[in-house]
């Protein structure tokens, strides 16, 4: 995984240099409340309903078993020993005193960790495929040109204050695993027939209180333009982009005020001034960047030892069902990629404890050289583990409570903090969440659902991805009461759509019907091996609403 370099390590230092005398001038009372939250929210400091909240970036989801050691002693020391991953990748403190953030980002940038740009109108953390570099499908790994961009976008003096938050994602694989069509801006990277890297460019999608699906920009831009095109899209947005109403402010809807056709237009106009400037990428930049993410010494495993895996894994049937779901398949013979579930009642979606964090980070030393993703489903991945060590991981996991053989399932809850924590919230979240677990944990049941998808948001910001779930749940306020929009059909991959509210709002407490009138017109109407998503698209809405209103 990528490593600082002195020019890094400055950057970040000097920043929490800075944040530090923000903070204390601000106590002071030398720095004013409006004054001082521009500087806090590029440093990635909310101010909660209950707390402060600290977002830390994990740049592309990746993390080594030192910064997981030092993210679980700093939720002891700081906060309430937990975290919280995102759906973006990052980790969320959520009960960090205002006076200790100075101290908490001077331990960050200690083991090459920082919170910039987690927050405000500027470009957030980049984000990909958690099984970039591994995956079996992959045709570029798109590492090195996230580590490109993070490099390009941090502290850019121009995008600084954007008319919004700006957000990017890109994927190298034949599936779409990084949600690139809601994003701000999403990159596909491609090989031509020479094998020649190009870029398919997305621009104009997101979720929140207006959710788009990005449309293509420019369908095969040459990788050494990369920078520099983006350059152009941002420069765009930031002119035209409107400033005079927040809800409007997002490029998506920019993109569709112009047309796509016009867009791109003035991006390509943009773009003159640009193009083979100094930000032209060279293959010896490419290279450099790409060196960072240099391929672990993995020791052969034997066709005996994969003979072998397959005979426990056709012996056990609790092993059986843990490989079925958690485990991914590798590029490298003998090796899979291995998802840890942070999907429990007892704990928010997502949340993770400092010992869970400290365990996680022996289990990545033992089993998969150092490394830990996190996923945007808000579980963690150890990428490189060898076959014949699968079982012994999966006891271990067991004894983490990491082992929950969901993923994928219904079970595999995405859910934002909600209304727990979160002051723009209309409703609770995490509450919905836990009935939800507790009404399906029958785990026959939920293998014969099949890949199923639930997303719930605690507003309209849309933090948990409901419009993207195949059955998304939707916080909503009705004259102070707490009601739940359902809504059916979303899907995040290749064939993105946004899903379709079934009707009006429930209270709190019908959810968990709500939710099993629908899976069982699911059951009725599917076809042989046909997945949830499919069955919808197939008989439309209807049928649904038909049953769930009845």
């Amino acid at each position: 995984m990528y490593r600082y370099d002195s020019y890094d390590q400055t950057l970040v230092d000097e920043r929490v240099a800075q944040f530090r005398d923000q903070m204390d001038r601000y106590q002071d009372g030398r720095l004013g409340e409006e004054e001082f939250r521009p500087l806090r929210l590029q440093n990635g400091l909310y101010i909660q309903k209950y707390a402060p909240m600290l977002r830390i970036a994990i740049p592309y989801g990746m993390l080594s078993s030192t910064q997981l050691r030092r993210l679980a002693s700093i939720t002891r020391r700081y906060d309430r020993g937990y975290g919280h991953f995102t759906t973006r990748q990052n980790l969320q403190l959520n009960w960090p005193a205002l006076e200790d953030v100075p101290d908490i980002l001077g331990e960050l940038a200690e083991v090459q960790m920082h919170a910039i740009q987690t927050s405000g109108n500027c470009i957030r953390n980049t984000t990909s495929d958690q099984f970039a570099g591994i995956a079996a499908d992959e045709v570029e790994d798109p590492r090195p040109w996230c580590e490109l961009i993070r490099q390009w976008s941090t502290l850019h003096p121009e995008f600084a204050f954007l008319p919004r938050k700006f957000k990017i994602a890109v994927t190298g694989a034949a599936a779409d695993r990084a949600a690139i069509q809601v994003h701000d801006i999403g990159l596909r990277l491609w090989h031509d027939a020479s094998g020649d890297v190009r870029v398919k460019v997305l621009a104009g999608g997101g979720l929140g209180r207006t959710p788009m699906i990005g449309e293509v920009v420019r369908g095969d831009l040459p990788w050494q333009h990369l920078l520099t095109y983006l350059e152009a899209i941002v420069r765009v947005y930031n002119q035209f982009g409107r400033r005079d109403n927040k809800f409007k402010a997002r490029i998506k809807i920019l993109v569709k005020a112009l047309g796509v056709e016009e867009f791109a237009r003035r991006v390509e106009e943009e773009w003159v001034h640009l193009k083979d400037g100094p930000q032209t990428l060279t293959r010896a930049t490419v290279e450099a960047a790409g060196a960072h993410f240099e391929e672990p010494q993995r020791r052969p495993v034997s066709e005996a030892a994969i003979a072998e895996f397959e005979r426990l894994r056709g012996d056990n049937r609790a092993f059986a069902r843990f490989v079925t779901n958690n485990v991914t398949d590798h590029k490298v013979p003998g090796y899979k990629a291995v998802t840890l579930s942070l999907k429990r009642r007892e704990h928010a979606p997502g949340d993770v404890t400092a010992d869970q964090l400290d365990a996680v980070a022996d289990l990545a030393e033992r089993y998969s050289f150092g490394e830990t993703r996190v996923t945007h489903e808000q579980n963690l991945v150890l990428s490189d583990v060898a076959v014949d060590e699968l079982e012994d991981l999966w006891k271990a996991l067991d004894e983490h409570g990491m082992a929950n053989p969901t993923v994928g399932t219904l079970n595999d809850i995405i859910c934002c903090p909600g209304g727990d924590f979160c002051g723009l919230a209309n409703a609770v979240s995490i509450p919905i969440a836990q009935a939800l677990q507790e009404r399906f944990e029958d785990l026959d049941f939920l293998y014969d659902l099949g890949p199923l998808d639930l997303n719930i948001s605690g507003c309209m910001n849309a933090c948990g991805h409901h419009h993207v779930g195949h059955i998304g749940i939707l916080g909503v306020d009705k004259k102070g009461e707490e009601y739940y929009q359902i809504s059916l059909g979303g899907n995040a991959t290749d064939d993105a759509s946004l899903g379709k509210i079934l009707g009006p709002s429930f209270f709190r407490e019908d959810v968990p019907e709500v939710i099993d009138k629908i899976l069982k017109v699911y059951v009725e109407q599917r076809h042989d091996d046909e997945h949830f998503l499919d069955t919808y698209r197939r008989i439309g809405h209807k049928s649904f609403k038909e049953r769930v209103y009845a």
